[in-house]
């Protein structure tokens, strides 16, 4: 059966800013704790397209821009100003907000009382299904204020989300004699604030954000003013063309978008979109990555390994070094050692957790190849069997198969982890420290959330082009994924603190249901270490305290 694929919907967002004492401000509605997506967070006003945003009558009514104008913008061949009016219907549905010009060609004022009171109805008629976008502006003769709209960013959800969106950005002045409020469905709640206190909030753990609100908030406390960030929106820049990619697999030919675990592996290997790169991992499939590197992956998939642990060979002559040789499969190891012919003369393992690195003992007997990496810690958990020829320091370059790797030190998922940079690619290989699809489990008391943050942050100043993880394909916008690990990791310890102080003493299990209640119940024993890991975090940090097994939140 073929399998479902999911395309993300094009959806659009409006960023309202305006002028305030203490500068820029900017409107954030929060959403109900029911919605499909970010429950509770503080968003701007968006939604999905709908069909009627592509009625003619209302791109004529669009002022100062054209369908052309606008499909070029946003690097689209036809139909993007649909964009710009879905980002006006939804503002004034979500935030009674209505960028539009009356039969006067002034922007209409809605804090006057009789008007007020009558777009409040016709927004409660459009948000019930009972008239159209369209309908609203013919009947009242209304043309939209496009012009007073600048393109901002674009963001396509990333692929394993149960609901996936296309999103254009957009940003205006929010206007004079208009009021938002919350439709008491989808919003609940709405604030002006200057986005370096939206930031500050996020980080105490007061409010919540999604990475692109996050992210476009960051950009907007650079700003001193309205006009300024409007400025910036409306001049010319680069913005990401977004092509769908072509991939093949078993499945046959199949289009990726962005966000799509196989999207910069697809766009790496095939720049010319032949479509003849897969778009899934199979085990004991050989993947040429570079000139240098091949991949091949292991059989072992499963919610913990994702496809299965990827063993990497390095080397285009006859010696090869060879990057965590995964679990003790004899199918695997023969594998291996067709492919090189036997010629392994470098075993190096990231970590030696169980699926990275039993394997190395049975390549060693069979090619007498160096082991190099980390000693094992006294930890049942993890692979006594290995024992390093060299043992690696931080920092050590190391010449293998004509390549020269620097080691990284990565703890936090492993007290004996490692990452290993192919200098002159620019490629990460990650083992754990960083995975496609899921977070990584931090279990103590060998894994450590505080180390971790700090790897992740000592990650952020290399130089690096693609990741090439312990599971999944290559990844590309190192340093935009270490970004979101990194406000992930915060967002967590946020609920943690949050949970803390609305549940008083809890045990382990009491706050795990509340913490991870947007985790599946099947993953909570799981869950429940990285719980725990955040726990002994806080703990160092002095926000917590642990006594006879409650925990307790320190003011």
């Amino acid at each position: 059966m073929a399998k479902t694929v999911l395309i993300p919907r094009p959806a659009a967002t409006l960023i309202l800013v305006r002028d305030a004492a203490q500068g820029i401000e900017v409107l954030l509605m929060q959403r109900g704790m029911d919605a499909a997506v970010g429950g509770g967070a503080f968003v701007f006003p968006g939604g999905v397209l709908d069909p009627s945003d592509q009625d003619e009558s209302l791109v004529s009514r669009c002022v100062g821009i054209s369908d052309a104008t606008a499909s070029r913008l946003i690097n689209l061949e036809r139909g993007g100003i649909a964009y710009w009016i879905a980002a006006l219907r939804e503002c004034f549905e979500e935030a009674g907000l209505l960028l539009a010009y009356d039969e006067h060609d002034a922007l209409l004022d809605l804090d006057n009382t009789d008007s007020g009171s009558r777009y409040a109805d016709l927004r409660k008629r459009l948000n019930a299904g009972e008239t159209l976008f369209a309908d609203l502006c013919r009947t009242h003769n209304l043309r939209l204020a496009t012009d007073r709209m600048a393109y901002w960013d674009h963001w396509i959800t990333g692929a394993g989300r149960p609901r996936r969106y296309d999103t254009r950005f957009f940003i205006a002045v929010a206007p004079d004699a208009q009021s938002p409020s919350h439709d008491d469905g989808e919003t609940v709640s709405n604030i002006w604030i200057r986005p370096a206190e939206a930031l500050a909030r996020y980080r105490a753990g007061e409010i919540e954000l999604i990475f692109p609100t996050f992210k476009s908030l960051e950009m907007l406390a650079g700003f001193d003013s309205a006009g300024a960030a409007m400025a910036y929106a409306r001049a010319p820049r680069p913005t990401p063309w977004m092509s769908p990619r072509s991939a093949s697999g078993r499945d046959g030919p199949r289009l990726l978008f962005a966000g799509d675990f196989a999207y910069a592996e697809v766009g790496k290997l095939d720049p010319e979109n032949a479509g003849n790169i897969a778009y899934e991992i199979l085990p004991g499939v050989v993947t040429r990555l570079s000139a240098k590197v091949r991949r091949i992956t292991a059989p072992n998939p499963g919610f913990m390994t994702g496809p299965g642990t990827n063993t990497y060979l390095l080397g285009a002559g006859d010696d090869i070094a060879l990057i965590d040789p995964g679990p003790p499969n004899d199918g695997h190891v023969q594998v291996l050692l067709e492919e090189t012919k036997g010629r392994i003369r470098w075993i190096l393992v990231t970590h030696t957790h169980m699926d990275h690195s039993p394997a190395a003992d049975l390549l060693r007997q069979k090619t007498g190849a160096q082991l190099l990496g980390l000693p094992s810690p006294d930890d049942a958990r993890y692979d006594q069997s290995f024992r390093p020829d060299r043992v690696l320091a931080h920092g050590d370059r190391i010449s293998v198969a004509g390549c020269t790797l620097r080691v990284i030190n990565t703890p936090g998922h492993a007290s004996n982890h490692l990452c290993y940079l192919l200098e002159d690619e620019k490629l990460l290989f990650t083992g754990d420290h960083i995975m496609q699809g899921s977070t990584v489990v931090i279990s103590p008391p060998q894994g450590d959330m505080a180390a971790y943050f700090a790897s992740l942050r000592l990650l952020q100043q290399e130089d690096i082009a693609y990741l090439a993880p312990g599971h999944g394909f290559l990844m590309d916008k190192p340093q935009e994924m270490l970004e979101r690990l990194l406000l992930h990791r915060m967002e967590r310890e946020n609920k943690v603190l949050k949970a803390l102080r609305e549940l008083g003493p809890a045990t382990l299990d009491g706050l795990l249901p509340t913490v991870y209640k947007d985790v599946p119940s099947r993953m909570h024993p799981v869950a429940i270490r990285s719980l725990h890991a955040h726990l002994i975090k806080l703990k160092a940090d002095g926000r917590a305290s642990e006594m006879d097994g409650q925990w307790h939140r320190i003011a």
